[in-house]
This record gives structure tokens, sequence and C-alpha cells, in this order.
């Protein structure tokens, strides 16, 4: 297996849903890649089944912020101050959908670790929600509003959303680290009336949680890069091409 790493750094919410599809589609049977990347202008990601009307879009562009969708499923996350993570994996190589999701989380832990010890109190939710009951809830729409199993918490927050797809011959799996609290304005853009947005807003703080907060200093972003990198070799056990 070859083990290629790209850091794509920022780009447009386009062309960062079009790069991880990309891959995924092109990928043989005999590689493996983990893609690090952020997103300049931020951007709102909507799942790929999620109505662009849930968003207000004139006031995402007055705000000069992209509003996408993505190849994968799950609902809405403005994306802003994050690490995101892509990782696409052969089809029936080595292990089965259920096990890369736990491995991807595994391996991102073990990254954070590497940047700071304190988050070695990270765990891997074990429970999976009712989805279909939870998008009838006005949260429904908020990727981050709730943790499926092997997303990754802190302190019982969610740190760490991801979602999955099988495309073609290869999984692609994606994710965003939450590292500012910047996702949480999510809700200002949502065409709910102003009583929903401000519940929403709340939800979002209860639930969630970034890197900043836990360790109340800002994040410095190539180190942590570089943490997850090594983090994900680790747990792998591979060396990624140079």
């Amino acid at each position: 297996m070859k083990w290629h790493l790209i850091d794509s750094g920022f780009n447009t919410g386009n062309y960062n849903m079009q790069f991880d599809l990309d891959l995924a589609n092109n990928c043989k049977n005999d590689e493996a890649f983990f893609r690090l990347y952020r997103w300049q202008p931020f951007c709102i990601s909507l799942g790929a089944n999620q109505s662009f009307d849930d968003i207000n879009l004139q006031k995402a562009k007055d705000d000069g912020i992209d509003v996408v969708k993505r190849p994968t499923g799950g609902r809405a996350i403005l994306h802003a101050e994050e690490w995101t993570y892509s990782f696409i994996y052969p089809m029936n190589y080595e292990y089965s959908p259920k096990e890369i999701y736990f491995k991807v989380s595994q391996a991102l832990i073990k990254g954070l670790q590497l940047y700071n010890p304190i988050f070695s109190n990270s765990e891997l939710e074990k429970a999976q929600p009712n989805f279909p009951q939870l998008l009838e809830e006005p949260s429904g729409v908020l990727c981050f509003a709730s943790t499926a199993k092997n997303e990754v918490k802190f302190n019982n927050k969610k740190l760490i959303g991801s979602a999955q797809r099988k495309l073609n011959n290869s999984i692609l799996q994606h994710g965003s680290i939450l590292c500012g609290t910047y996702h949480q304005k999510l809700a200002d853009y949502l065409n709910v009336d102003e009583r929903t947005k401000n519940i929403l807003h709340s939800e979002l703080i209860e639930k969630t949680t970034e890197i900043e907060t836990i360790l109340n200093e800002k994040v410095d972003y190539e180190k942590l890069k570089n943490c997850l990198i090594e983090g994900f070799e680790i747990e792998w056990e591979i060396n990624f091409d140079k």
C-alpha cells in the first residue's frame, strides 16, 4: 500500500469538496490518502441530501461565506477555525468501513494527545443516535448538534465531526477538527426565526467544544497539523510517502 500525505492549505469550499471527490473517484486499489486542509473564505457545507433552502444564502453571500454541498451525508457545518481532514482508502483492501471510521478517529486522538497530553481524556461516542428522529427536530439541520458513534468527544462534548461515504471502489471519510469558536455562528445563517436561532446557538455551545476552549489558548495550527500527521502514522503503523 502506498500512503500519500496532502497538505493543501487554504482553498474555497468548491475546491475542497471537488478535491476530496476526485481523490475518491481516482483512488487505486493499492493506495490511500490522508489530506489536511482549511477554508478561505469560511464556508458552510451541507450534507449531500440536505437542501440549500435551510440556509439564508443572501446573508452568507453578504458576509463573504461560501455555501457548498459535501459528497458525504450529514448536516450543516460552518467551516472556519479548524483543520479539516479527509481520508481515502480502497474498498475491500483490509478494513471494513466501520473499522476505518474507528481507526481514523483513534489516529486523530493520538494526534491530539501529541499536541497536548490533556487530550488523553478524549473518548469515542459509543452510541448511535436515532438520526431520522433527530432530523425532525429544529437542531436536525446542524451536524454538530449530535454525536455519531465513534466520533471524538472531550468532556462529553463533540470535538471532531466526521462523515463517510462509499464512492466507486473507495471509502471517502472527512471531518472537522474544531479549533476555535467561530463555527458556533452557524445558527445565524439558518432560515429560522430569531427565537429558534437563539436556541440552536445555545445548543451548539452546549454540545460542542474546541481546542482553544479546552486549552484556553490560541491554537498553533502548524504544530497541530504535524501532530495529526504523526498520530496517523502511529495508529496505522505506516510512513507517508515524502
